[in-house]
């Protein structure tokens, strides 16, 4: 029987991005969150004499080849496992392609833990080799490894886990328009050169942004989970926002809308719309996922996320909003125990 894995997206809970490196590189910090919302993962190996890997999909826009981030943890899983084995992998895609929310990552993680259950082995034991191989394949691939709130520096690649956020829901956004990471990367160090930000200025910024994410995601109010979101009255009691309390709301932001929303303004009046701002219905936060163009609001209760997506779906054909989701925060434990589906087990 074919193994069923769940690949769920994440948002970036901020993103604060450096100065070109001399690598061709930018160093990041940011803070990821694993949601509910997924693709799915199936996936069915076997020993060979020699590794062969088929690849397909429901969405054509994914490549079936080893330009896929799946194909290519599963060829280089093998490789470096010395193990040869016939490998087929159907992807189902209910996530955006190319929208900021990790989809193509996630993949490649749900493609190493289907190979590992199909073939009985794996880097279990040796979670630091996981994490490298990961990092080989793309810079988010890691958090993929952690799930939850995820602390994640360098290129992205270098990832530490937080105290995870309350679970709270979210509406995802995802617009028809496109967004090139490259392109957007291009803009983001013109702008750099614009406004005359220095290597060591970008470094200081930097470390300065990972000391007061670590700081407010640590806030502890229960075992295990930051307080930096609430819960809302729906899920778990009524309790105010400590993300406004503290005032965070003040100074956490994705670097990327500077350069993004001048080039799409759609996206920037999205957001507007999720946001709310100064209604009853206002999102704690709102933000462009990644380089996006996917955008997400969360909110204090279900009804607020649900009267957010009603606002984006009665303006989606101005605003070219393909389609939006409801969804929540999913934390690490509950990450892991949803991962493999249980008509895999």
């Amino acid at each position: 029987m074919a193994t069923k894995v769940r690949s769920h997206a994440k948002i970036n809970l901020g993103l604060g991005i450096g100065t070109p490196r001399a690598d061709g590189f930018h160093s990041l910090t940011t803070v990821y969150q694993t949601l509910e919302l997924h693709d799915v993962v199936m996936i069915e190996a076997r020993p060979a004499a020699e590794t062969t890997i088929r690849l397909a999909s429901n969405d054509a826009r994914v490549p079936t080849d080893d330009r896929n981030t799946a194909w290519k943890m599963v060829d280089l899983a093998l490789k470096i496992l010395q193990r040869t084995a016939e490998v087929s992998l159907h992807i189902e895609k209910r996530l955006p392609v190319q929208g900021g929310l990790g989809a193509g990552s996630a993949n490649a993680v749900a493609a190493l833990v289907g190979l590992e259950k199909e073939l009985g082995v794996g880097f279990r034991s040796l979670f630091t080799q996981r994490l490298a191989i990961a990092a080989q394949v793309g810079s988010d691939v890691p958090l993929f490894l952690l799930g939850g709130t995820v602390l994640g520096l360098d290129r992205g690649q270098e990832v530490y886990p937080l105290p995870d956020i309350e679970p709270v829901w979210c509406v995802v956004a995802a617009p028809e328009v496109g967004v090139s990471t490259p392109q957007a990367f291009r803009d983001w160090d013109d702008l750099c050169a614009r406004e005359g930000l220095t290597q060591e200025a970008s470094i200081a910024k930097l470390k300065e942004l990972s000391r007061a994410y670590a700081s407010a995601f640590s806030g502890r109010q229960g075992s295990g989970s930051s307080g930096v979101f609430p819960k809302g009255e729906d899920l778990a009691g009524p309790q105010e926002s400590a993300l406004v309390r503290t005032g965070i709301t003040s100074w956490i932001e994705n670097d990327f809308e500077r350069v993004v929303f001048p080039q799409h303004p759609s996206l920037a009046e999205i957001k507007r719309i999720l946001a709310a701002t100064g209604t009853p219905e206002a999102a704690v936060y709102s933000a462009l996922s990644g380089s996006g163009s996917a955008l997400f609001g969360l909110y204090q209760t279900r009804g607020d996320a649900e009267a957010a997506q009603d606002r984006i779906e009665s303006e989606s054909q101005a605003l070219n909003v393909r389609n939006t989701v409801l969804t929540r925060t999913l934390p690490r434990r509950e990450y892991w125990e949803q991962m493999i589906m249980r008509d895999s087990l």
